[in-house]
């Protein structure tokens, strides 16, 4: 294939992957900065299986990176569970994840994640999803995965195990980290060498 034609191949692919780029940082930029769309997005409320190991991993995750307090979480497996007021049945949100905006209004499947993993931060993950190419793919293995999530987790038993003891253990250590930080702060002030404690730009936005 001469240069030309292997111009003429290549071009169109990437074009196509720009685009794709452009449209993650879209994603990552428009709807978690814009104050009109977080006011009607979150907090979002996200219905999950607490009963299903994989889930639970992922929702644990989640709570442990919600720092902004952007997300709420429901376990539809818990006695007294009632799905009426929210409108859809239990087994609808047994078939996907459903997830609940402040106006009531109801996101279900992939989407929910897309949107939970942008209020903590990792959105760039989740972009890829909503990709033309890729999103059909993606909604068809998460309705796979929804539809035999309990064998799933009991095959992937050890590796959830595994995963949840890493990170309970990379908690622990930012933990005692910010702890020991904070424990030099004090110590250095006894001595009179106090320093102000860096802030960040939201914080200091909070404060005024």
């Amino acid at each position: 294939m001469n240069d030309s034609k292997q111009a003429l191949f290549f071009d169109p692919l990437f074009l196509f992957f720009q685009k794709q780029q452009l449209l993650s940082k879209n994603f990552l930029e428009t709807p978690m900065t814009t104050a009109r769309t977080a006011s009607t997005t979150f907090p979002l409320n996200l219905l999950y299986d607490g009963a299903c190991p994989v889930c639970n991993l992922e929702m644990d995750n989640l709570k442990a990176r919600n720092s902004q307090g952007l997300l709420a979480f429901t376990d539809i497996s818990q006695p007294g569970f009632d799905p009426r007021p929210l409108g859809a049945s239990l087994a609808d949100m047994s078939g996907l994840i459903h997830a609940v905006r402040p106006d009531g209004s109801l996101v279900v499947g992939v989407e929910v994640f897309r949107l939970a993993y942008g209020a903590v931060g990792l959105g760039h993950f989740a972009a890829p999803t909503a990709w033309p190419l890729l999103k059909p793919l993606v909604d068809t293995a998460y309705a796979s995965f929804a539809r035999h999530r309990y064998p799933i987790s009991k095959a992937l038993m050890p590796l959830l195990e595994a995963l949840r003891s890493a990170r309970a253990a990379g908690r622990a250590k930012q933990l005692d980290a910010a702890a020991k930080a904070a424990a030099d702060r004090a110590s250095a002030c006894e001595q009179g060498h106090c320093e102000l404690t860096p802030t960040t730009p939201t914080q200091e936005r909070a404060r005024s």
